[in-house]
């Protein structure tokens, strides 16, 4: 078994991406700018009302594996998806990238997910997902060899919401220990954040996850209080490496008592903020797994997610090895 770099762990999704005006937000009771699960009725009703679109592999997890693999890293996956269209577009879309993936697919009911993502024009993106084949992830689809090969496992927090997924994480943590690897997770999204408050905690404290990302909004929601710089200090305290992004005002990474702020990457125009967070992963991920310092991990972070909401969808059409090594991080 080769050595990974990142094996991240998600929800398999195929995205559907539109533009939509606000005001069909309103008119559809859409959430803006959250992902919000819905049932199959839902999820045709809102296709049916939706415009042109893109149709592309995604899923929060699944992006960032596709990030590392753009910057030259070398990536696994784990996660659920069905013997379908959606399904086969999913599996070919990873392994087309040089991603590891070879969870095997249900057959039959229910179909892959689908994420029915509407883009505002100012770029914000709001996200409906159903969820299908994803919740069946188990225990069962862990492959021991490729989490005992991977320098990190990093998981999303949307994970936490089909329940057979979290013994599948928790024996993923085992393993990665128990061979002096790393767990990582996202916290994806402050809704999920409330849905899974003192469970995100009990991972975090009992150091079954070494490195949490996560936005301003989900730190603070994670601590339940308005003041951000309070949130940073508890963060720091409950986790042994904490990166928090903040959008335009870039990223701080809080490590052994520092913190490191790093500077967001000047665009002229965002067009689509979705992937954002999943590709400064990715960038941060493939700089900590080939021993860059702290600060560039983050810089790696920030031209990915910079280079991301310059265009629409969720993986980065230009490769991220060839930006970095224009940007002079990579020689």
């Amino acid at each position: 078994m080769k050595e990974f770099d990142v094996l991240t762990i998600g929800n398999a999704i195929v995205d559907i991406i539109a533009r939509c005006e606000e005001d069909f937000l309103v008119d559809n009771n859409i959430a803006k700018g959250a992902m919000n699960l819905i049932d199959a009725e839902r999820a045709e009703l809102l296709y049916s009302r939706m415009g042109p679109a893109i149709e592309a592999s995604g899923g929060s997890a699944g992006n960032t594996a596709a990030g590392v693999a753009s910057f030259g890293g070398i990536g696994a996956y784990f996660g659920k998806v069905s013997s379908d269209q959606l399904g086969s577009i999913f599996s070919h879309d990873m392994t087309a990238q040089g991603v590891h993936f070879a969870t095997k697919p249900l057959t039959g009911f229910p179909p892959t997910a689908r994420s029915m993502i509407f883009v505002t024009p100012d770029g914000e993106r709001s996200m409906n997902t159903y969820l299908g084949a994803c919740v069946e992830l188990g225990i069962e689809d862990v492959e021991p060899a490729v989490v005992a090969a991977s320098k990190v496992t990093y998981f999303e927090g949307y994970l936490w919401d089909p329940p057979r997924a979290k013994e599948a994480i928790r024996e993923c943590a085992r393993i990665s220990h128990e061979n002096g690897r790393k767990m990582s997770m996202t916290l994806s999204d402050s809704f999920c954040v409330d849905r899974y408050r003192e469970e995100f905690l009990e991972l975090m404290r009992s150091k079954t996850v070494d490195i949490v990302f996560a936005n301003k909004q989900e730190a603070m929601a994670l601590y339940q209080t308005s003041d951000f710089n309070t949130a940073l200090d508890l963060i720091a305290e409950d986790c042994r490496l904490a990166v928090v992004t903040m959008s335009e005002e870039g990223s701080i990474i809080l490590s052994e008592g520092r913190r490191i702020p790093v500077k967001p990457l000047q665009v002229d125009r965002v067009v689509d903020t979705t992937g954002a967070g999943d590709l400064y992963a990715a960038g941060f991920l493939f700089g900590y797994t080939h021993g860059f310092e702290l600060a560039d991990c983050g810089r790696l972070g920030s031209l990915a997610a910079g280079l991301v909401i310059q265009q629409i969808g969720p993986r980065v059409q230009e490769s991220l090895k060839q930006a970095a090594i224009e940007a002079g991080f990579i020689v």
